[in-house]
């Protein structure tokens, strides 16, 4: 009986189109070797650049390796490729990955809308490639040759890289971990596609909201999977929910790995969930978890948890859909924050909205201090009413407070946050108190659906001065253009 409820929940998942084709899976490999066909010659041209030793050159080399939910084996049709560029000891992140594989990727015809995030927490180069969107950090190792099968769990490759590169590599190294340790792979991926189903319709996923990412949702899921090896992927499920329903947060969720940890390794209560990353050192996985977040997560747990146990029952009448209805924010808010943005064309609003949603665990913080509890909602919706090209956030206010909110103080906070250090064309940020009633038509609360939207902002390409950069190793060699906003500032290369 269970294992039949379980073909019927996946079932469930393939309807929803979570799955792949073989087609779309076959394109993502050949995108993929493509890349590392790519980065190898342009470690070699870096490597000719530096007037290297012709034996050095013809040894040296780099590659790309995946992770997030390709990684991982849980990318749905509409995924995007995390894939991190690997390079040599003397290819620099500013000078030869920003610029010279920038020119590179930039010239190849299949690829399109190429952009540098150099301001992000992990800076990368994000473009699409085939019609697939591809993210692209950069990690520098101190070896001259990177081989496509790189041990990056191994410690002695990493000694002395810098902190732009530990980042990087962070999450591959997790996603390698992750595989290794839990007990069958399949279940734990076929586990992992429902919660982020789950996650998205009741609106508690997206890190940059406040709520779980994908490493959070797939430690979460192989600490389960490691305590019942043997259980199918619905009894996984039932147990997720009933294991952090009643989790005693903030003691930390650590995978078993088989190595001792020190004592200072495993207190951690500056967040509210803290979560382990499970590879040495140990270092835990970055939150923007809030009260608010916090809160509403912990009610979701709840609620599948006492939903599962029908599962647990084996009751016929049970319909596991149930699971994945969307979260009903317009009957369970009586007035919303909403937040409206918009620029003067489509380009720069995906670059704007980039911007000001790295920045809402700010917004978060300040509505929190004024109504105790916000909802933010992830999705994204658009204001049919107003020609410019916009994207509005509708974020549910605390029920128990129906006083008025005096939100201008809260937008000229905010303001002052977003509008420092940000180097693109300034979009407009507005905020103000809707009641549900006032919602417009088009705005469907239903968590899950709508259209994706990630964080960017890019180096600035439109028709503005540029300025020729030249190699600091062999100053009379042309790498490309630097675009600025006409300052003639040479990148800095970092070492």
């Amino acid at each position: 009986m269970e294992d039949e409820r379980s073909l019927s929940l996946l079932k469930l998942m393939v309807n929803e189109g979570l799955f792949p084709s073989p087609e779309e899976d076959e394109k993502r490999k050949i995108i993929v070797e493509k890349l590392k066909t790519i980065v190898v010659a342009w470690a070699k041209k870096v490597a000719w650049q530096r007037c290297l030793p012709k034996q050095q050159i013809a040894a040296t080399s780099a590659t790309i390796l995946t992770y997030g939910s390709y990684g991982l084996g849980v990318h749905d049709p509409e995924s995007d490729i995390d894939a991190l560029c690997v390079g040599p000891f003397f290819a620099t992140i500013a000078e030869d990955f920003f610029i010279v594989l920038h020119n590179i990727l930039k010239s190849r015809p299949e690829i399109s809308e190429i952009r540098c995030v150099k301001d992000s927490k992990v800076p990368l180069m994000r473009f699409t490639f085939d019609g697939i969107s591809v993210d692209l950090p950069y990690a520098q190792l101190k070896v001259l040759n990177v081989p496509e099968n790189v041990d990056i769990l191994n410690l002695s490759l990493l000694t002395n890289i810098d902190e732009t590169s530990w980042k990087s590599l962070s999450g591959v190294r997790a996603n390698q971990r992750i595989l290794l340790l839990v007990p069958n792979l399949k279940n734990f991926q076929s586990m992992l596609r429902c919660l982020k189903l789950w996650a998205k319709r009741r609106g508690v996923y997206g890190n940059l909201n406040g709520f779980l990412g994908g490493v959070h949702l797939a430690v979460l899921a192989a600490f389960v999977c490691q305590n019942q090896p043997n259980a199918s992927v619905i009894a996984l499920i039932s147990n997720f929910f009933s294991t952090y329903a009643m989790w005693p947060w903030p003691t930390p969720v650590m995978l078993q790995d088989g190595m001792l940890s020190n004592v200072e390794d495993v207190i951690e209560t500056r967040f509210y969930m803290p979560i382990r990353l499970p590879c040495s050192p140990y270092e835990y996985c970055h939150s923007n978890v809030t009260k608010s977040t916090f809160t509403k997560i912990r009610a979701e747990f709840l609620r599948g948890h006492s939903m599962n146990r029908d599962l647990l029952k084996l009751k016929l009448d049970f319909d596991a859909g149930r699971i994945f209805e969307p979260f009903p924010y317009s009957t369970n808010y009586t007035r919303f924050v909403k937040i409206y943005l918009s620029a003067p064309d489509q380009d720069e609003l995906g670059d704007w909205v980039g911007w000001v949603k790295s920045h809402f665990r700010c917004l978060l913080l300040k509505l929190e201090a004024v109504q105790g509890f916000c909802d933010p909602n992830p999705m994204e919706y658009v204001d049919m009413d107003v020609s410019e090209p916009n994207v509005v956030f509708y974020w549910g206010l605390n029920r128990s407070r129906s006083n008025f909110v005096y939100i201008e103080p809260v937008q000229e906070d905010f303001s002052r946050s977003i509008y420092c250090g940000y180097y693109g064309i300034r979009g407009k940020m507005e905020l103000s108190i809707v009641q549900a009633s006032e919602l417009p038509k088009n705005a469907r609360f239903d968590s899950g659906n709508g259209k994706k939207m990630k964080a960017c902002w890019k180096m600035l390409d439109y028709n503005q001065r540029r300025t020729p950069a030249y190699s600091q190793h062999l100053p009379s060699y042309f790498v490309g253009y630097v675009e600025s906003n006409g300052d003639t500032e040479y990148p800095s290369t970092g070492v």
